[in-house]
């Protein structure tokens, strides 16, 4: 009997409104909305290619923020990506806030790190490959 194949990740970031923050993704980061649940919604889909998603989740204070403002490189969700430079420039021609711009890794990579509205980083990366 083989094991489990693991077919996804889905990270879920707390958001205040959930409505606006699937905007900012839509907007700013070239997102898809995918559902938006609840009247007004509390939990919603983000989503852009085949692999990238994430859940939004209505908190009243979303507690990951503040320490994300005090901890350096507190990454709340990483998105690999194919073409790390052209995405940056698409992103900061839509005024996108970065919490840090491209940058070469030690461990074998570039990212850059985006802070939406509530303060969560989402870091999009691309490895080296030998």
């Amino acid at each position: 009997m083989s094991d489990p194949v693991l077919k996804s990740f889905v990270p879920i970031l707390f958001v205040r409104d959930v409505s606006k923050s699937a905007e900012f993704y839509r907007g700013k980061l070239g997102f898809k909305i995918d559902f938006l649940y609840g009247e007004p919604p509390f939990y919603g889909s983000v989503s852009r290619g085949a692999a990238a998603c994430l859940h939004l989740r209505c908190v009243h204070q979303p507690n990951f923020a503040e320490l994300a403002a005090r901890e350096l490189s507190l990454i709340l969700a990483t998105v690999e990506v194919s073409d790390i430079q052209r995405l940056f420039e698409e992103f900061r021609a839509r005024d996108v806030e970065f919490a840090q711009t491209p940058t070469r890794q030690p461990w074998g990579g570039t990212d850059f790190h985006v802070r939406d509205p509530d303060g969560n980083v989402i870091s999009f990366v691309a490895y080296d490959r030998i």
